[in-house]
């Protein structure tokens, strides 16, 4: 059965704790969780507190940066990827997000080769450790330093290359179904699909994402939740909102709001 969860990037201004309490409060089942404010919490406090919680951990964000775009060196984001399976093992998430890091300076086929090398190093790791690598592509608006892989035939090539179940895909809602096109994005992505993460809005523009609050923008939510359905996923939908639209001030009412929404697409609690 579909389970909800809310990402600790929707309520960027919350720590960690407040995170847990709040989401919890809300009804919520899971949540996704950034590294960062599992950081500034302190790691092993914060496995603990959400195993107290009786939250699960839908997605630990992010790993990658293989290309070099963030300032490290190939093998530094490498190397920062093999804590974060580690990190992700410790949570049980359900997956670990994957951003393969903007083209920048490289060529196209030199970037995927990065990419390919830091899989073929990172996905036996993720078997050992039971963690699910989970790529997302992008809309080429909206990728700006995070990935390169904005295609989604690339992205299930790749996972298709590797034959692997601990390397799956991520379908946006916001950046692959905001295109006329997300029947086929989706019917490509589901036989790789690892988690969804839940969003709406307008088109980006000028490489800024425009995400609204869930049923206020031009994605087809309820479309895409049932084609979803139809191809036999009951993973997490992870509502991941970030943008001018998100006012920290009114976080308790988005919460809710959310849940509500996704209840009246689906019909689930």
């Amino acid at each position: 059965m579909s389970v909800l969860s809310m990402s600790e990037l929707t309520t960027f201004r919350w720590s960690f704790e407040e995170d847990v309490a709040h989401f919890k409060k809300a009804g919520y089942k899971a949540l996704g969780v950034w590294r960062q404010k599992l950081a500034d919490y302190g790691e092993a406090k914060g496995v603990e507190l959400l195993e107290e919680s009786g939250l699960t951990c839908s997605n630990l964000l992010w790993c990658g940066g293989f290309t070099g775009s963030d300032g490290r060196g190939f093998r530094d984001g490498l190397d920062d990827a093999r804590d974060a399976v580690q990190t992700a093992a410790a949570l049980r998430a359900g997956c670990l997000i994957v951003y393969t890091g903007a083209r920048g300076g490289h060529t196209r086929n030199h970037a995927r080769r990065l990419l390919a090398d830091a899989l073929k190093e990172l996905v036996p790791v993720a078997a050992e450790h039971n963690v699910v690598l989970a790529l997302k592509p992008m809309h080429p608006e909206a990728s700006g330093e995070l990935t390169f892989l904005t295609d989604v035939a690339d992205a299930v090539a790749l996972a298709d290359s590797f034959a692997d179940p601990h390397l799956k895909l991520v379908f946006d809602t916001y950046h692959l179904g905001i295109a006329p096109n997300w029947e086929a994005k989706l019917r490509a992505v589901a036989p790789h699909l690892a988690m969804v993460h839940l969003a709406d809005g307008l088109a980006p523009n000028d490489g800024e994402q425009s995400r609204t609050r869930l049923g206020q923008g031009t994605v087809p939510l309820k479309e895409i939740l049932a084609a979803l359905d139809d191809a036999g996923y009951d993973g997490y939908y992870d509502v991941e909102l970030v943008g001018t639209d998100v006012d920290p001030t009114g976080y308790p009412d988005l919460l809710e709001h959310s849940r509500e929404a996704f209840r009246n697409f689906t019909g689930a609690c």
